[in-house]
């Protein structure tokens, strides 16, 4: 695989190695591709690979569409350009070197200003292939673009892989973040961005200084790395593009837009211009989402677009959101490990980290620590409940270094023969996850540690601790010497 390569030759990439399927009967963008994507990612539960999809004859559109594309671990580190996305860790971890917990974010923010760091800032180029067809004004028609409408009782077609960006009215600090359109017609869409994300702030400040609109503009199927860069937990005015140019190994190249004062990728295959009234709301959704349950609808600013750009021959990228296990999964588990490192360093004693599929990335965490010193289960909880997005996370598991994060018949099993409920449980109130349908209000309600780690007398826990019974490598190497003289395995 080519180092970064951008959605073009990466899609050749995969299909001269047969991880990438054509499809070249007609398909309806209205619930058909999504029942398809169903059907394949049923098969993923099983530990099958599934391929990513190219439909090249979209009923109502001449645009191929284009999903699936980060859906298995290889592909998700192939177009990160490394064998594996633990090669990105260490190159983190290399990067934010040793220091203080509480200076880390600060070092982080300052690293685009150091010398050899600069390099990888965004550049902005003339000419883009983006720019190859324009409409404007009354000539703007989304009905050209094959958006899916996935779930039977989502409100519409929603634009579900947008790369959204935004400007900061103060600073002049630009943002990319990636939240949900519906299309509502021809040239309006839904702007649902939730309440802690940056788009919604520099929404918010353009109000609070007497703006009326805010200009945004929407970047479609941009290269894997700048896609995925829209899904990152970026500190605070960190320049996404110059994060991606980081992992890129080479500055993203950006191009200004046609009406409006902002820049994007230039290798987005579509690019959409507009404003976002500041007053105006309309009601968008019920939308099927990663939670697998349908969120409700809601009333949310309305994205009005006055122009369109588009290459010749664009394609559409897009991505099926649901139960798990969806496209979505992968991406989270490579951010999951590439920003375990960064968590290290904030929360003295971490080993490991994990976000089951089935907790939808902000339900469960389960943790593990070289405990230290009593209290150290509720240290690191309410340190991850402290730290950016992870804020949102509503049960944290915390156990010993020695129990594998990974391996759900092993931690869950540690976890449940190590707990007392009442000493073990402690509950906080915060922020939660927009998502979360059960919470008491939205956006607020109560979170859930659990401490399973093993408790001494510096914890007030007196009787000896029990040691947890497996078997010795030496056992194991003789059992694995004579196995075929056992003859257990004869008439399979």
């Amino acid at each position: 695989m080519s180092r970064c390569p951008e959605l073009r030759p990466f899609l050749a990439e995969l299909e001269e190695r047969g991880d990438l399927r054509r499809i070249a009967a007609e398909v309806d963008p209205h619930l058909e591709i999504s029942g398809i994507v169903q059907r394949l990612m049923a098969r993923a539960g099983d530990g099958f690979d599934t391929p990513a999809l190219l439909f090249e004859n979209v009923k109502g559109s001449d645009m191929p569409l284009l999903i699936n594309l980060f859906g298995s671990h290889a592909r998700m580190a192939a177009a990160l350009g490394v064998a594996d996305v633990e090669e990105v860790a260490a190159r983190l971890e290399k990067m934010i070197g040793d220091g203080p917990p509480e200076g880390i974010i600060e070092k982080l923010k300052a690293l685009p200003k150091l010398k050899e760091m600069a390099a990888m800032s965004p550049r902005t180029v003339k000419r883009a292939p983006c720019k190859q067809v324009t409409s404007k004004g009354d000539d703007v028609d989304l009905g050209i673009i094959p958006v899916l409408t996935t779930w039977p009782e989502d409100a519409g077609p929603f634009i579900t892989m947008p790369l959204v960006a935004t400007k900061d009215p103060e600073t002049g600090r630009r943002n990319f973040g990636m939240y949900r359109l519906q299309v509502f017609d021809r040239n309006t869409t839904g702007m649902h961005w939730h309440l802690h994300k940056d788009g919604k702030r520099h929404f918010e400040k353009t109000g609070e200084a007497g703006g009326r609109r805010m200009e945004a503009a929407v970047a479609l199927s941009c290269d894997p790395v700048v896609a995925f860069t829209g899904c990152l937990p970026a500190p605070p005015d960190m320049d996404e593009m110059w994060l991606a140019g980081w992992l890129r190994g080479k500055p993203v190249d950006l191009v200004k837009c046609e009406t409006v004062d902002l820049e994007v990728p230039a290798s987005a295959e579509i690019v959409l211009e507009g404003w976002v009234d500041i007053d105006e709301r309309r009601t968008e959704g019920p939308f099927g989402d990663h939670t697998g349950f349908y969120s409700l609808a809601d009333e949310y600013p309305v994205f009005h677009v006055e122009c369109v750009t588009h290459r010749r021959d664009a394609i559409y990228q897009t991505i099926v959101v649901g139960r798990s296990p969806q496209e979505d999964c992968w991406m989270a588990t490579a951010i999951e490990r590439i920003f375990l490192p960064l968590m290290k360093k904030m929360i003295p004693g971490l080993v490991d980290v994990h976000m089951p599929w089935e907790g939808v990335f902000h339900n469960l965490m389960v943790v593990s620590i070289k405990k230290s010193h009593p209290g150290h289960a509720s240290q690191a909880m309410n340190a991850i409940w402290g730290m950016g997005q992870a804020m949102m996370t509503k049960v944290i598991v915390v156990v010993d270094h020695d129990v594998d994060v990974h391996d759900p018949k092993e931690w869950a099993w540690v976890a449940l023969c190590s707990i007392d409920p009442e000493r073990d449980t402690q509950f906080t109130k915060g922020p939660v996850e927009t998502l979360d349908h059960a919470s008491r209000a939205f956006c607020y309600g109560s979170k859930m540690g659990i401490d399973a780690t093993t408790k001494g007398p510096d914890e007030g826990f007196e009787r000896p601790w029990p040691g947890r019974m497996v078997h010795t490598a030496s056992t194991e190497a003789l059992v694995d010497a004579r196995w075929d003289e056992y003859a257990i395995d004869d008439g399979d």
